[in-house]
Protein backbone atom coordinates (compact mmCIF):
# COMPACT_ATOMS: atom_id res chain seq x y z
CA UNK A 1 0.00 0.00 0.00
CA UNK A 2 1.92 2.94 -0.86
CA UNK A 3 1.89 6.09 1.30
CA UNK A 4 -1.04 8.69 0.74
CA UNK A 5 -0.02 12.65 1.37
CA UNK A 6 -1.86 14.63 4.19
CA UNK A 7 -3.15 16.83 1.54
CA UNK A 8 -5.23 13.79 -0.07
CA UNK A 9 -6.08 12.68 3.47
CA UNK A 10 -7.84 15.71 3.87
CA UNK A 11 -9.84 15.94 0.84
CA UNK A 12 -11.10 12.32 1.01
CA UNK A 13 -14.52 10.78 2.27
CA UNK A 14 -13.47 9.01 5.81
CA UNK A 15 -14.93 5.52 4.81
CA UNK A 16 -12.97 3.67 7.54
CA UNK A 17 -10.35 2.95 5.12
CA UNK A 18 -6.91 1.75 5.64
CA UNK A 19 -4.14 4.19 5.11
CA UNK A 20 -0.50 4.70 5.05
CA UNK A 21 1.24 7.66 5.79
CA UNK A 22 4.40 9.82 6.51
CA UNK A 23 5.59 12.82 7.41
CA UNK A 24 7.09 14.82 10.44
CA UNK A 25 5.33 15.59 13.92
CA UNK A 26 4.62 18.86 14.56
CA UNK A 27 3.35 18.61 18.11
CA UNK A 28 2.54 15.61 20.30
CA UNK A 29 -0.07 16.20 22.90
CA UNK A 30 -1.13 14.23 25.71
CA UNK A 31 0.60 10.97 24.65
CA UNK A 32 -2.12 10.84 22.28
CA UNK A 33 -2.85 13.31 19.62
CA UNK A 34 0.25 13.69 16.65
CA UNK A 35 -0.18 16.56 14.19
CA UNK A 36 1.64 15.64 11.38
CA UNK A 37 2.94 17.32 8.65
CA UNK A 38 4.37 15.91 4.92
CA UNK A 39 4.29 19.38 3.32
CA UNK A 40 2.19 18.69 0.80
CA UNK A 41 -0.38 21.10 2.72
CA UNK A 42 -0.32 24.18 4.97
CA UNK A 43 -3.01 22.05 7.37
CA UNK A 44 -1.99 19.10 9.52
CA UNK A 45 -3.76 15.94 10.04
CA UNK A 46 -4.29 14.38 13.41
CA UNK A 47 -3.00 11.09 14.39
CA UNK A 48 -4.37 9.09 17.57
CA UNK A 49 -2.20 7.08 19.72
CA UNK A 50 -3.75 4.54 21.75
CA UNK A 51 -1.12 5.23 24.16
CA UNK A 52 -2.05 1.82 26.65
CA UNK A 53 -1.05 -0.41 23.37
CA UNK A 54 1.85 1.63 22.60
CA UNK A 55 5.46 0.99 24.16
CA UNK A 56 6.57 3.90 26.39
CA UNK A 57 10.04 3.88 24.16
CA UNK A 58 8.21 4.42 21.20
CA UNK A 59 6.09 7.31 22.98
CA UNK A 60 9.29 9.05 24.28
CA UNK A 61 10.74 9.38 20.94
CA UNK A 62 7.59 10.92 19.39
CA UNK A 63 8.84 14.53 19.49
CA UNK A 64 9.22 17.70 17.30
CA UNK A 65 10.43 17.12 14.16
CA UNK A 66 10.34 13.38 14.10
CA UNK A 67 10.05 11.71 11.17
CA UNK A 68 7.29 8.82 11.51
CA UNK A 69 5.75 6.42 8.95
CA UNK A 70 2.11 5.61 10.67
CA UNK A 71 -0.44 2.93 9.15
CA UNK A 72 -3.79 3.12 10.31
CA UNK A 73 -7.26 3.73 9.74
CA UNK A 74 -8.90 6.69 8.29
CA UNK A 75 -12.06 7.80 10.29
CA UNK A 76 -14.22 10.74 10.73
CA UNK A 77 -12.63 12.92 13.00
CA UNK A 78 -13.85 13.12 16.85
CA UNK A 79 -12.90 16.79 17.08
CA UNK A 80 -13.07 19.99 15.61
CA UNK A 81 -11.22 21.56 12.74
CA UNK A 82 -11.16 19.14 10.20
CA UNK A 83 -13.47 16.39 9.19
CA UNK A 84 -10.58 13.23 9.12
CA UNK A 85 -7.99 11.49 11.56
CA UNK A 86 -5.92 8.75 11.03
CA UNK A 87 -6.84 6.22 14.60
CA UNK A 88 -2.80 4.62 14.59
CA UNK A 89 -2.81 1.34 14.40
CA UNK A 90 1.33 1.12 13.81
CA UNK A 91 3.86 3.82 14.06
CA UNK A 92 7.77 3.72 13.25
CA UNK A 93 10.18 6.63 13.99
CA UNK A 94 12.63 6.89 11.43
CA UNK A 95 15.77 7.89 12.29
CA UNK A 96 16.88 9.57 14.84
CA UNK A 97 15.35 12.60 16.63
CA UNK A 98 16.93 15.20 19.14
CA UNK A 99 13.81 16.98 20.88
CA UNK A 100 16.21 19.01 23.16
CA UNK A 101 18.21 20.63 20.49
CA UNK A 102 16.03 20.54 17.64
CA UNK A 103 15.51 24.57 17.01
CA UNK A 104 12.38 24.41 14.77
CA UNK A 105 9.88 24.53 18.38
CA UNK A 106 6.00 24.71 17.90
CA UNK A 107 6.08 28.68 18.79
CA UNK A 108 6.80 32.16 17.53
CA UNK A 109 10.02 32.26 15.65
CA UNK A 110 11.83 35.54 14.28
CA UNK A 111 12.89 35.57 10.81
CA UNK A 112 16.47 35.94 11.36
CA UNK A 113 16.82 33.20 13.35
CA UNK A 114 15.25 31.14 10.94
CA UNK A 115 17.80 32.68 8.36
CA UNK A 116 20.08 31.19 10.69
CA UNK A 117 18.33 27.75 10.38
CA UNK A 118 17.94 27.68 6.82
CA UNK A 119 18.11 23.91 6.06
CA UNK A 120 15.26 23.29 8.75
CA UNK A 121 13.06 26.70 8.33
CA UNK A 122 11.02 25.02 5.35
CA UNK A 123 9.08 23.30 8.00
CA UNK A 124 7.62 26.32 9.59
CA UNK A 125 4.01 27.19 7.66
CA UNK A 126 5.56 30.63 6.92
CA UNK A 127 8.16 28.85 4.30
CA UNK A 128 6.26 25.80 3.56
CA UNK A 129 3.81 28.12 2.26
CA UNK A 130 6.70 30.47 0.28
CA UNK A 131 8.58 27.58 -1.28
CA UNK A 132 4.97 25.78 -2.46
CA UNK A 133 4.20 29.36 -4.05
CA UNK A 134 7.77 29.77 -5.42
CA UNK A 135 7.13 26.00 -7.22
CA UNK A 136 3.73 26.81 -8.50
CA UNK A 137 4.84 30.15 -9.61
CA UNK A 138 8.55 28.55 -11.24
CA UNK A 139 5.65 26.13 -13.23
CA UNK A 140 3.52 28.84 -14.39
CA UNK A 141 6.36 30.58 -16.13
CA UNK A 142 7.61 27.79 -17.91
CA UNK A 143 4.02 27.20 -18.75
CA UNK A 144 3.02 30.10 -20.26
CA UNK A 145 5.86 30.08 -22.65
CA UNK A 146 5.61 26.78 -23.65
CA UNK A 147 2.01 27.64 -24.49
CA UNK A 148 2.67 30.33 -26.24
CA UNK A 149 5.61 29.06 -28.67
CA UNK A 150 8.70 29.70 -26.83
CA UNK A 151 11.36 27.68 -26.64
CA UNK A 152 13.45 27.22 -23.64
CA UNK A 153 17.02 27.94 -23.48
CA UNK A 154 20.09 27.66 -20.95
CA UNK A 155 22.11 30.77 -21.33
CA UNK A 156 26.03 30.41 -20.25
CA UNK A 157 26.57 30.66 -16.69
CA UNK A 158 30.63 31.44 -16.90
CA UNK A 159 30.73 34.57 -19.52
CA UNK A 160 33.47 36.95 -21.20
CA UNK A 161 30.99 39.89 -21.18
CA UNK A 162 29.01 41.74 -19.06
CA UNK A 163 25.81 42.63 -20.54
CA UNK A 164 24.65 45.11 -18.35
CA UNK A 165 28.01 47.01 -17.93
CA UNK A 166 27.62 47.15 -14.26
CA UNK A 167 31.32 45.81 -13.32
CA UNK A 168 30.19 44.04 -10.40
CA UNK A 169 30.98 40.29 -11.38
CA UNK A 170 32.21 37.60 -9.29
CA UNK A 171 35.21 36.41 -11.64
CA UNK A 172 36.01 32.39 -12.19
CA UNK A 173 39.76 31.39 -12.40
CA UNK A 174 41.54 28.19 -11.44
CA UNK A 175 44.65 30.00 -10.34
CA UNK A 176 46.06 29.95 -7.73
CA UNK A 177 45.33 33.06 -5.68
CA UNK A 178 48.54 33.88 -3.90
CA UNK A 179 50.87 33.02 -7.04
CA UNK A 180 48.83 33.86 -10.51
CA UNK A 181 51.12 34.51 -13.40
CA UNK A 182 51.41 38.02 -13.81
CA UNK A 183 52.06 40.04 -17.05
CA UNK A 184 55.70 42.29 -17.82
CA UNK A 185 53.15 45.40 -16.15
CA UNK A 186 52.80 43.27 -12.98
CA UNK A 187 49.11 42.70 -14.42
CA UNK A 188 47.63 39.05 -14.09
CA UNK A 189 47.92 36.98 -17.27
CA UNK A 190 44.79 35.28 -17.86
CA UNK A 191 45.66 34.40 -21.09
CA UNK A 192 47.22 31.13 -19.29
CA UNK A 193 43.69 30.94 -17.27
CA UNK A 194 41.70 27.98 -17.95
CA UNK A 195 39.83 29.37 -20.71
CA UNK A 196 42.68 31.51 -22.04
CA UNK A 197 40.76 35.17 -20.93
CA UNK A 198 38.87 36.69 -18.00
CA UNK A 199 35.87 35.48 -17.13
CA UNK A 200 32.75 35.84 -14.77
CA UNK A 201 29.86 34.46 -13.74
CA UNK A 202 26.57 36.40 -15.69
CA UNK A 203 24.91 39.03 -14.51
CA UNK A 204 21.84 37.83 -17.53
CA UNK A 205 21.86 35.68 -20.25
CA UNK A 206 19.99 38.57 -22.24
CA UNK A 207 22.75 38.95 -24.95
CA UNK A 208 22.84 35.03 -25.50
CA UNK A 209 19.04 34.64 -25.85
CA UNK A 210 19.28 37.39 -28.03
CA UNK A 211 21.15 35.30 -30.88
CA UNK A 212 18.67 32.35 -30.21
CA UNK A 213 15.55 34.50 -31.23
CA UNK A 214 17.24 35.62 -34.04
CA UNK A 215 17.03 31.96 -35.36
CA UNK A 216 14.23 30.37 -33.61
CA UNK A 217 12.15 33.83 -33.41
CA UNK A 218 10.87 33.16 -29.43
CA UNK A 219 13.04 32.22 -26.90
CA UNK A 220 13.00 32.70 -23.60
CA UNK A 221 16.11 31.93 -20.05
CA UNK A 222 15.10 30.69 -16.59
CA UNK A 223 18.18 30.99 -14.79
CA UNK A 224 20.73 31.82 -11.98
CA UNK A 225 22.10 34.78 -12.12
CA UNK A 226 24.94 36.53 -10.07
CA UNK A 227 26.33 40.13 -9.09
CA UNK A 228 28.75 41.00 -6.57
CA UNK A 229 27.34 44.13 -5.14
CA UNK A 230 28.31 45.24 -1.68
CA UNK A 231 24.98 45.62 -0.85
CA UNK A 232 22.97 44.43 2.73
CA UNK A 233 19.72 45.72 1.64
CA UNK A 234 15.86 43.58 1.83
CA UNK A 235 16.12 43.68 -1.90
CA UNK A 236 19.38 42.64 -3.13
CA UNK A 237 21.12 38.97 -2.90
CA UNK A 238 24.56 38.21 -4.67
CA UNK A 239 22.95 35.02 -6.59
CA UNK A 240 19.27 35.36 -8.05
CA UNK A 241 17.40 34.04 -10.52
CA UNK A 242 15.96 35.74 -13.50
CA UNK A 243 13.28 34.87 -16.30
CA UNK A 244 14.12 36.86 -19.60
CA UNK A 245 12.15 35.92 -22.60
CA UNK A 246 13.32 37.56 -26.22
CA UNK A 247 11.27 37.68 -29.27
CA UNK A 248 12.26 38.48 -32.98
CA UNK A 249 10.73 40.98 -35.10
CA UNK A 250 8.57 42.44 -31.76
CA UNK A 251 8.54 46.29 -31.46
CA UNK A 252 8.27 47.46 -27.85
CA UNK A 253 4.71 48.04 -28.02
CA UNK A 254 4.51 43.97 -28.55
CA UNK A 255 7.13 43.49 -25.52
CA UNK A 256 4.70 45.78 -23.35
CA UNK A 257 1.72 43.64 -24.90
CA UNK A 258 3.87 39.98 -23.68
CA UNK A 259 5.28 41.39 -20.51
CA UNK A 260 1.38 42.56 -19.31
CA UNK A 261 -0.38 38.99 -20.43
CA UNK A 262 2.34 37.25 -19.02
CA UNK A 263 2.54 38.94 -15.46
CA UNK A 264 -1.64 38.25 -15.78
CA UNK A 265 -1.04 34.45 -16.63
CA UNK A 266 1.53 33.60 -13.86
CA UNK A 267 -0.59 35.64 -11.22
CA UNK A 268 -3.85 34.46 -11.85
CA UNK A 269 -2.43 30.76 -12.13
CA UNK A 270 -0.67 30.87 -8.32
CA UNK A 271 -4.03 32.32 -6.80
CA UNK A 272 -6.29 29.55 -8.47
CA UNK A 273 -3.59 26.85 -7.37
CA UNK A 274 -2.39 28.02 -4.02
CA UNK A 275 -5.01 29.84 -1.94
CA UNK A 276 -4.72 28.17 0.95
CA UNK A 277 -0.83 29.42 0.84
CA UNK A 278 -2.10 32.90 -0.38
CA UNK A 279 -4.52 33.06 2.33
CA UNK A 280 -2.24 31.92 5.05
CA UNK A 281 0.38 34.44 3.85
CA UNK A 282 -1.94 37.44 4.05
CA UNK A 283 -3.05 36.96 7.33
CA UNK A 284 0.60 36.81 8.24
CA UNK A 285 1.34 39.72 6.85
CA UNK A 286 -1.67 41.83 7.86
CA UNK A 287 -0.98 40.19 11.94
CA UNK A 288 2.43 41.65 10.58
CA UNK A 289 1.49 45.03 9.51
CA UNK A 290 -0.85 45.70 13.29
CA UNK A 291 2.28 46.83 14.84
CA UNK A 292 3.01 49.46 12.23
CA UNK A 293 2.41 53.34 12.01
CA UNK A 294 -1.11 53.37 10.00
CA UNK A 295 0.94 55.33 7.46
CA UNK A 296 3.28 52.55 7.12
CA UNK A 297 0.19 49.73 6.63
CA UNK A 298 -0.63 48.50 3.42
CA UNK A 299 -3.71 49.87 1.70
CA UNK A 300 -4.14 46.51 -0.04
CA UNK A 301 -4.14 43.03 1.05
CA UNK A 302 -2.21 40.61 -0.52
CA UNK A 303 -4.67 38.88 -2.22
CA UNK A 304 -6.14 42.27 -3.38
CA UNK A 305 -2.58 43.16 -4.29
CA UNK A 306 -2.68 40.11 -6.71
CA UNK A 307 -6.39 40.93 -8.07
CA UNK A 308 -5.02 44.31 -9.14
CA UNK A 309 -2.67 43.51 -11.35
CA UNK A 310 -4.90 40.46 -12.68
CA UNK A 311 -7.74 42.68 -13.52
CA UNK A 312 -6.66 46.20 -14.30
CA UNK A 313 -5.17 47.35 -17.68
CA UNK A 314 -1.95 48.33 -17.58
CA UNK A 315 -1.17 52.53 -18.15
CA UNK A 316 1.01 53.37 -20.54
CA UNK A 317 2.89 56.84 -19.59
CA UNK A 318 6.08 58.08 -21.60
CA UNK A 319 8.87 58.97 -18.87
CA UNK A 320 8.83 62.47 -19.94
CA UNK A 321 4.48 62.57 -18.69
CA UNK A 322 5.83 60.61 -15.92
CA UNK A 323 8.38 63.34 -14.83
CA UNK A 324 5.81 65.96 -15.08
CA UNK A 325 3.80 64.05 -13.21
CA UNK A 326 5.67 63.53 -10.15
CA UNK A 327 7.35 67.09 -10.55
CA UNK A 328 3.71 69.14 -10.04
CA UNK A 329 2.31 66.12 -6.95
CA UNK A 330 1.56 67.27 -3.67
CA UNK A 331 4.58 64.73 -2.45
CA UNK A 332 7.17 66.53 -4.47
CA UNK A 333 6.06 70.04 -3.88
CA UNK A 334 5.73 69.37 0.08
CA UNK A 335 9.10 67.82 0.20
CA UNK A 336 7.71 64.34 1.38
CA UNK A 337 9.98 62.37 -1.14
CA UNK A 338 12.93 61.61 -0.32
CA UNK A 339 14.32 62.37 -3.09
CA UNK A 340 12.86 65.14 -5.01
CA UNK A 341 12.08 65.33 -8.92
CA UNK A 342 13.39 68.44 -10.36
CA UNK A 343 15.00 67.88 -13.60
CA UNK A 344 14.10 65.46 -16.84
CA UNK A 345 16.83 63.05 -16.47
CA UNK A 346 16.15 61.65 -13.23
CA UNK A 347 16.25 57.84 -12.38
CA UNK A 348 13.24 57.46 -10.56
CA UNK A 349 13.12 55.81 -7.29
CA UNK A 350 10.41 53.26 -5.80
CA UNK A 351 8.65 56.25 -4.05
CA UNK A 352 8.49 57.76 -7.49
CA UNK A 353 6.58 54.29 -8.73
CA UNK A 354 5.31 53.22 -6.22
CA UNK A 355 3.29 56.98 -5.94
CA UNK A 356 2.37 56.53 -9.76
CA UNK A 357 0.79 53.40 -9.46
CA UNK A 358 -1.01 53.45 -6.02
CA UNK A 359 -2.36 57.26 -5.88
CA UNK A 360 -2.10 58.73 -9.17
CA UNK A 361 -3.04 56.06 -11.82
CA UNK A 362 -4.72 53.21 -9.81
CA UNK A 363 -3.54 50.89 -11.69
CA UNK A 364 -0.04 49.08 -12.78
CA UNK A 365 1.79 51.45 -14.96
CA UNK A 366 4.22 50.83 -17.68
CA UNK A 367 6.64 53.49 -17.95
CA UNK A 368 8.11 53.72 -21.60
CA UNK A 369 10.72 56.11 -23.82
CA UNK A 370 13.76 56.97 -20.76
CA UNK A 371 16.74 58.85 -20.84
CA UNK A 372 19.47 56.75 -23.01
CA UNK A 373 22.04 57.94 -20.55
CA UNK A 374 20.28 56.23 -17.49
CA UNK A 375 19.91 52.81 -19.55
CA UNK A 376 21.95 49.92 -21.17
CA UNK A 377 23.45 50.38 -24.29
CA UNK A 378 21.94 47.90 -26.05
CA UNK A 379 18.49 49.65 -26.06
CA UNK A 380 17.43 51.36 -29.52
CA UNK A 381 17.64 55.17 -29.77
CA UNK A 382 14.58 56.98 -30.55
CA UNK A 383 14.95 59.40 -33.33
CA UNK A 384 15.01 62.55 -30.80
CA UNK A 385 18.44 60.97 -30.18
CA UNK A 386 17.86 61.26 -26.04
CA UNK A 387 15.75 58.75 -25.31
CA UNK A 388 15.90 54.78 -25.87
CA UNK A 389 12.80 51.97 -26.23
CA UNK A 390 12.99 51.06 -22.65
CA UNK A 391 10.31 49.91 -20.73
CA UNK A 392 9.67 49.45 -16.85
CA UNK A 393 6.07 48.17 -15.61
CA UNK A 394 5.46 48.97 -12.07
CA UNK A 395 3.76 47.53 -9.20
CA UNK A 396 2.00 48.34 -5.87
CA UNK A 397 4.37 47.89 -2.93
CA UNK A 398 6.81 46.88 -4.73
CA UNK A 399 7.76 49.64 -7.81
CA UNK A 400 9.53 47.84 -10.40
CA UNK A 401 8.80 44.26 -11.61
CA UNK A 402 9.60 44.45 -15.11
CA UNK A 403 12.72 45.71 -17.47
CA UNK A 404 12.74 45.63 -21.07
CA UNK A 405 13.27 47.38 -24.53
CA UNK A 406 13.86 47.28 -27.93
CA UNK A 407 17.14 46.26 -29.02
CA UNK A 408 19.00 48.49 -31.18
CA UNK A 409 19.41 46.34 -34.61
CA UNK A 410 21.16 48.94 -36.33
CA UNK A 411 24.85 48.00 -36.22
CA UNK A 412 26.12 52.13 -36.75
CA UNK A 413 24.13 53.25 -33.91
CA UNK A 414 25.04 50.13 -31.58
CA UNK A 415 28.80 50.13 -32.48
CA UNK A 416 28.57 54.03 -31.83
CA UNK A 417 26.86 53.45 -28.59
CA UNK A 418 29.53 51.39 -27.10
CA UNK A 419 32.60 53.14 -28.38
CA UNK A 420 31.07 56.38 -26.44
CA UNK A 421 30.65 53.88 -23.19
CA UNK A 422 34.20 52.16 -23.84
CA UNK A 423 32.78 49.10 -24.64
CA UNK A 424 35.34 47.29 -26.35
CA UNK A 425 33.90 45.89 -30.20
CA UNK A 426 36.12 42.59 -29.60
CA UNK A 427 34.58 41.18 -26.54
CA UNK A 428 30.90 41.36 -28.16
CA UNK A 429 31.63 40.46 -31.79
CA UNK A 430 29.29 37.82 -31.86
CA UNK A 431 26.56 40.27 -30.65
CA UNK A 432 27.77 42.85 -33.45
CA UNK A 433 27.76 39.75 -35.98
CA UNK A 434 23.33 39.81 -35.23
CA UNK A 435 23.19 43.54 -36.87
CA UNK A 436 25.61 41.97 -39.78
CA UNK A 437 23.65 39.24 -40.93
CA UNK A 438 19.64 39.38 -40.93
CA UNK A 439 19.07 42.06 -38.56
CA UNK A 440 15.73 43.00 -37.44
CA UNK A 441 13.76 44.29 -35.26
CA UNK A 442 13.67 42.28 -31.70
CA UNK A 443 12.54 42.76 -28.30
CA UNK A 444 12.64 41.63 -24.58
CA UNK A 445 12.63 41.96 -20.84
CA UNK A 446 13.75 40.57 -18.14
CA UNK A 447 11.71 39.49 -14.54
CA UNK A 448 13.69 38.80 -11.20
CA UNK A 449 12.78 35.86 -10.02
CA UNK A 450 12.40 36.64 -6.54
CA UNK A 451 11.17 40.17 -6.44
CA UNK A 452 8.18 38.12 -8.32
CA UNK A 453 7.96 35.87 -5.35
CA UNK A 454 8.18 38.67 -2.72
CA UNK A 455 5.26 39.98 -4.52
CA UNK A 456 3.04 37.28 -4.15
CA UNK A 457 3.86 36.15 -0.99
CA UNK A 458 4.23 39.68 1.10
CA UNK A 459 7.39 38.69 2.11
CA UNK A 460 9.00 42.14 3.14
CA UNK A 461 13.23 40.40 2.64
CA UNK A 462 14.20 38.66 -0.37
CA UNK A 463 16.41 36.68 1.47
CA UNK A 464 13.27 34.87 2.58
CA UNK A 465 12.10 33.76 -0.64
CA UNK A 466 15.23 32.25 -1.54
CA UNK A 467 15.87 28.42 0.07
CA UNK A 468 19.62 29.36 0.46
CA UNK A 469 20.08 32.98 0.21
CA UNK A 470 23.64 34.29 -1.07
CA UNK A 471 24.58 37.91 0.50
CA UNK A 472 27.59 39.75 1.54
CA UNK A 473 29.45 37.94 3.92
CA UNK A 474 27.05 34.82 3.78
CA UNK A 475 27.30 31.82 1.65
CA UNK A 476 26.17 29.14 4.56
CA UNK A 477 24.47 25.69 3.66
Amino acid sequence: MAPKTVAGLLKSEAKSQDINIKGWVRTFRANRFIALNDGSTLQNIQCVVDFENTDETTLKRITTGAAVHIKGLLIESQGKGQSVEVQVKDIKILGDSDPETFPIQPKKHSLEFLRENAHLRVRTNTFSAVMRVRSTLAFAIHRYFNENGFYYMHTPIITGSDAEGAGEMFRVTNFDAKNPPLNEDGSVNYKEDFFGKETNLTVSGQLEAETYAMALGKVYTFGPTFRAENSNTSRHLAEFWMIEPEVAFMDLAGNMDLAEDFLKYVLKYVLETNREDLEFLQQRLQDEEKGKPQAERSEMSLIEKLKFVIDNNFKRVSYTEAIDILRDSKPNKKKQFKYLIENWGADLQSEHERFLVEKHFNCPVILFDYPANIKAFYMRLNDDGKTVRAMDILFPGIGEMVGGSQREERLDVLTEKMKALGIDEKELWWYLDLRKYGTAVHSGFGLGFERLVMFVTGMGNIRDVIPYPRTPQNAEF
